[in-house]
């Protein structure tokens, strides 16, 4: 996601074109027999209410704080001041082209609401665009009755637990296929949630002693991920999508839904689990997908989530 509202970004954590913060659900799912006789996931029943990774929506947040209204913060206390990045097709060569850069840079931000606008940083973009940081001032005001906040849906489990659940629910180890589909080539973070090394402190799938993982890398073509998750009798298939150009990371998403579909007529298809950046957590359905992961994304959410879909409820020993 861009970061239009500050001149800088903190670092991120890789996405995984599989499931995040704000990315999969773990609503109760009933389970069902695969082609092996060992039981497997079943598609959830409200693609809706049991996809994301996090649905319930909590009006107001956590907390008990009163609900009020707030000003954003620049050098005093409700002053509203903001920045804002972006780019403009203009060019940023001579003294009469940069006056004429600037000058569009702060129509725009007058726009936008920001009076008075202030241009902090411009600077050009080889000899066609220009990028600039304005600073400036807004009058409105944030409600903070109004925020919500999606709640992950499903329990983030220790890894014992959640090869405990696999064990007792399905008897063999979960196999789980993934891939960067089409021309996308950032497998950073589909590796960050397979390999073994994982992310951000947390081992990845690869980890788990009750998963199987297949990582088919980057520029995987639709008809190929379904195929080998065919051949490896696949319970999950998580896909990331980093190129979010001409919106081809929703559209691989419905490419690759649709295929499986197809692939899978009389049901019983994999788990299908997308993540990156630019994905809404709350699009499922328009996808067609069970589970969406945001940036933010850890190894072990993704686990938790997929146990989730075998055993909602806690296995004992």
């Amino acid at each position: 996601m861009s970061t239009e509202g500050t001149a800088s970004s903190e670092g991120r954590s890789p996405e995984i074109a599989p499931p995040g913060t704000a990315t999969a659900s773990g609503a109760a799912q009933p389970r069902s027999h695969g082609p092996r006789g060992a039981v497997r996931p079943s598609r959830p029943r409200d693609a809706t209410a049991s996809t994301t990774a996090r649905v319930r929506s909590t009006p107001g947040g956590s907390g008990g704080s009163p609900p009020r209204a707030i000003r954003p913060y620049g050098d005093t206390t409700g002053d509203g001041r903001v920045q804002v990045s972006f780019t403009l097709p203009v060019p940023f060569g001579s003294e009469t082209e940069r006056a004429r850069a600037e000058g569009a840079a702060l129509q725009l931000a007058g726009k936008m609401g920001l009076d008075p606008a202030m241009v902090v940083h411009a600077k050009g973009i080889g000899p066609d665009f220009t990028f600039f940081i304005v600073y400036g001032r807004v009058s409105h005001l944030v409600d903070m009755s109004a925020v919500t906040v999606a709640e992950r849906a499903f329990p983030l489990l220790t890894a014992q637990e959640v090869n405990l659940r696999i064990r007792s629910a399905l008897g063999r180890k979960f196999v789980v296929v993934g891939a960067c589909i089409g021309t996308d080539a950032h497998t950073v973070g589909i590796d960050a949630i397979l390999n073994v090394k994982g992310h951000a402190g947390e081992k990845g799938l690869e980890y788990y002693r009750e998963i199987r993982v297949v990582n088919m890398g980057a520029q995987v073509g639709v008809p190929d991920l379904v195929a080998r998750a065919r051949a490896e009798q696949a319970d999950a298939v998580l896909v990331s999508q980093v190129v979010t150009q001409r919106d081809a990371h929703l559209s691989n998403a419905r490419e690759m839904a649709s295929a499986f579909r197809e692939a899978y007529p009389g049901g019983g298809r994999p788990v299908l689990v997308v993540g990156g950046p630019r994905f809404d957590p709350a699009a499922t359905g328009a996808l067609g997908v069970d589970a969406i992961f945001g940036r933010g994304t850890t190894p072990r959410e993704v686990a938790s989530y997929l146990a989730a879909t075998v055993a909602p409820e806690p296995a004992h020993a």
